[in-house]
């Protein structure tokens, strides 16, 4: 099987290519190209800086050595009273002494000696291929014009021509100790470089096996990274995610048990009561028939709470919020359940006076209210009182309270009492119209809670924004 030559792997380029696929490789071959041009940029500019400071101390060290040459030199011709019979040796000596080629010259520019040989010339040549009487062609080398002057007077002049070699001779040496300090720092740089894409890279390695692994299946897997900045914050959110997953996975699991179970009973329970029929073995009498009647009748009611459920869970999709007064919605909701709360022998006080306005769904909120009258109707005992009411609040939010003189909750287990299924030893009910209120309500934008002594009723507290 041959690749498409238009496919992007054919078209990429040979750089593009030789860039590495992993994030270390490209961090540590960033940090290679960075401290190379850095390392070779400090090197050129030390060895320019150290040849142009050789250079200025030897340019230093040649006007100094030609300067101590023209002072002998006018020591001499004071001494001798003129440049006939000046004994210049002393001249001679210093110039041999730094290798390098002397002519002086009287003012006239006549040539008197040089470290060729001694003599007078007449300055258009000279013994040793002294050139035009200049001195600059001595030895191919660089010259250094000095006037030599006794009491102020200028009497002649002195030319010293350094060798072109003595210039360079301390360079070698120089670069040679630059370009060591050059490689050790490439290479101190490059073990840091490693030591840092190393450090930045093993978070992101840690993370992404992990990632990998919970991916796989392993619900357990976490990073257990403890690190600062950034990637220690991917890795604790990460770790965080999969948790939630796992806890997630968890409920949803136990809800799919929980469901079935619900389900299976009054299932197996009709199932069992319609075999008994057609298999004759119990009458088909109203008694019968209406045991079968209300294991449907609970099977609906499952059914039911499980779609209002569904629906609690998405209300924030399905809201239509309206400005509506949350005394009269109570007051329409009780008035719907007051048959139901007589029928179980409850008392039903309505405290519901002064608007309470709120942005709302009505539809909702009467579902809210409804579920909170009929677990009155389950829970409580004949002769109980229910109260309803509904305030608004200093702060503007709006407050309905349902409160029964019930049996209560006990406290142990009101934290329990949102959770999908739970119900106390006593209840006949689906354990979901509680969690079906929290939802509401929460898609509301609102808080709902539950306080109990366990002993003296409950109260239930729906807290909405206000308008």
């Amino acid at each position: 099987m041959t690749a498409d030559p238009a496919s992007p792997a054919s078209l990429a380029s040979p750089a593009s290519r030789l860039w590495p696929d992993s994030l270390r490789g490209r961090l540590l071959l960033a940090f290679v190209a960075v401290t190379a041009a850095a390392v070779a940029l400090v090197t050129a500019a030390a060895l320019v800086g150290t040849s142009q400071g050789l250079s200025a101390q030897e340019s230093a060290s040649r006007a100094d050595l030609a300067g101590r040459a023209a002072t002998a030199a006018a020591d001499s011709y004071r001494r001798a009273g003129g440049w006939d019979g000046a004994d210049l040796t002393p001249v001679l000596s210093i110039a041999t002494g730094a290798g390098a080629h002397l002519v002086i010259r009287d003012e006239a520019g006549t040539i008197l000696t040089t470290t060729a040989g001694r003599g007078r010339m007449n300055g258009m040549g000279g013994p040793a291929g002294m050139g035009n009487g200049t001195g600059s062609g001595v030895g191919g080398g660089t010259p250094v014009l000095v006037p030599v002057a006794v009491d102020g007077t200028t009497v002649g002049s002195l030319t010293l021509v350094f060798p072109a070699t003595m210039s360079t001779a301390g360079r070698p040496v120089a670069w040679r100790w630059v370009g060591a300090a050059a490689l050790a720092s490439l290479a101190l740089a490059l073990a840091a470089a490693w030591l840092i894409t190393r450090t930045l890279t093993r978070p992101l390695a840690v993370v992404t096996s992990t990632a990998r692994a919970f991916a796989a299946g392993d619900r357990d897997a976490r990073t257990h990274l403890d690190s600062g900045g950034e990637l220690g914050a991917l890795a604790t959110a990460f770790d965080d995610a999969a948790t939630r997953v796992q806890v997630s996975e968890h409920a949803r699991r136990q809800m799919s048990a929980d469901v079935a179970h619900e389900l299976r009973t009054p299932l197996a329970a009709l199932q069992a009561g319609l075999e008994e029929l057609r298999d004759g073995l119990a009458p088909a009498d109203a008694t019968a028939l209406a045991r079968l009647h209300d294991q449907s009748l609970r099977l609906g009611r499952v059914v039911s709470d499980l779609a209002d459920l569904s629906a609690a869970d998405a209300a924030r999709l399905t809201l239509r919020p309206e400005p509506v007064d949350l005394a009269d919605l109570a007051r329409a909701a009780a008035d719907s359940h007051e048959a139901p709360l007589r029928a179980a022998g409850l008392t039903l006080v309505r405290e519901l006076g002064d608007p309470v306005p709120v942005r709302a769904d009505p539809g909702r909120l009467h579902q809210v209210i409804g579920n909170l009258l009929q677990n009155c109707t389950r829970h409580c005992r004949d002769g109980d009182t229910v109260t309803i009411a509904a305030s608004r609040r200093a702060d503007g939010t709006a407050r309905l309270t349902v409160t029964d003189t019930g049996p209560g909750i006990a406290p142990a287990d009101l934290a329990d009492v949102f959770t999908r299924f739970w119900r106390s030893g006593t209840s006949s009910g689906s354990g979901l119209g509680m969690p079906i209120v929290k939802s509401l309500v929460e898609a509301h934008g609102g808080t709902v809670t539950v306080t109990s002594d366990g002993h003296h009723g409950t109260q239930v507290t729906v807290a909405l924004p206000g308008r």
